[in-house]
């Protein structure tokens, strides 16, 4: 299975459908597979009192409430329908993640396949019924969740109608950054074997290692926050990759899936001509007269290999030589 890599455009557009179509164009550059946005109504995701976390008061007011905040991030639902013409226009796939009821329901009109399901929302009762009952494909956020209200989030969607070979969940660390030493990539695959599905990464760590390190112990899909800028006012932008950060990253993971697409060890075509260079074979170490007995006086091991393995040692110390052997022939 080819690694799906997740453009996470978020709210990195910050409000403006200009912005959000060229992260559109920079995704596509960067040959992601998707970028996904978020989609809610601020009034159904936040109550005027709600508080900013740490990491969202970076670059804002710290006065302001989170209603406030996500408020000047929310496109209208016809922003994205245009947006997701746009994705078709750039061959890139379109994907959301609904914050509320309302949102989910127009993602449905918008005749979405998979919807992704944010972290915040794993223990929303409702929206997770309500996406249930969709039957849609779902990749679903595990950041700040246990193995227990996972295994109740996707109870409830199988429950509601959901297939659950049409899941895929995601390894996350809901922090902004978050620090390497809280990853805990070994997640993954934990992750696999607790619910025998197909399990990704959505990161949030600076840089791009982490991500392939993730491709390489076996996350099959790999989620990526990205900006048009890191120095761009808004909560995300700092803990995100720049367009050329991003084409870098999807390189590398490209080359990190060719490394691992075969589990089992075997002699590789490239490795064919140096086998016999580099190998050993079992040689004359001296003069051998014919009828003269093999031992370990006459015989030794050089390269190359295209004689005798010396795996073959034993069967010939103690046997007559047939012929004479000039030193270093084959024997």
């Amino acid at each position: 299975m080819t690694v799906k890599i997740i453009a996470e455009a978020g709210i990195n557009h910050n409000g403006s459908i200009s912005q959000a179509i060229k992260l559109i164009k920079k995704a596509s550059e960067a040959n992601a597979d998707f970028i996904k946005f978020q989609i809610f109504k601020s009034e159904n995701v936040a109550t005027l009192k709600a508080k900013k976390s740490s990491y969202q008061k970076i670059n804002s007011k710290d006065n302001e409430t989170q209603l406030k905040m996500i408020k000047k991030f929310e496109l209208k639902f016809d922003d994205f329908k245009k947006l997701k013409k746009e994705c078709k226009k750039n061959k890139i796939n379109f994907l959301c993640s609904p914050f509320d009821i309302e949102s989910a329901k127009f993602l449905k009109k918008l005749d979405e396949k998979i919807i992704k399901i944010p972290s915040g929302e794993i223990t929303n009762f409702p929206l997770l019924v309500e996406i249930g009952k969709m039957k849609k494909k779902i990749i679903l956020s595990t950041g700040m969740s246990n193995i227990s209200e996972i295994k109740k989030a996707l109870k409830i969607l199988i429950e509601n109608g959901t297939k659950r070979d049409d899941i895929s969940i995601l390894h996350c660390i809901t922090a902004y950054p978050t620090p390497l030493k809280e990853v805990n990539l070994g997640a993954i695959n934990n992750l696999k074997k607790k619910f025998n599905i197909n399990v990704g990464f959505s990161d949030h760590t600076k840089g791009i290692e982490i991500p392939i390190a993730a491709v390489a112990i076996g996350a099959q899909i790999i989620e990526k926050h990205i900006t048009l800028d890191k120095n761009l006012k808004g909560p995300d932008h700092k803990s995100s990759l720049n367009p050329e950060e991003f084409k870098r990253m999807v390189s590398y993971i490209r080359n990190t899936e060719l490394t691992i697409k075969n589990y089992s060890k075997k002699t590789q075509f490239s490795e064919q001509e140096n086998k016999k260079i580099v190998r050993k074979s079992i040689v004359a170490k001296k003069f051998i007269k014919k009828g003269e007995f093999f031992s370990k006086d006459n015989l030794t091991v050089k390269r190359p290999g295209y004689g005798k393995s010396p795996m073959k040692w034993l069967k010939i110390i103690g046997k007559k030589a047939k012929k004479n052997y000039e030193q270093d022939e084959f024997i």
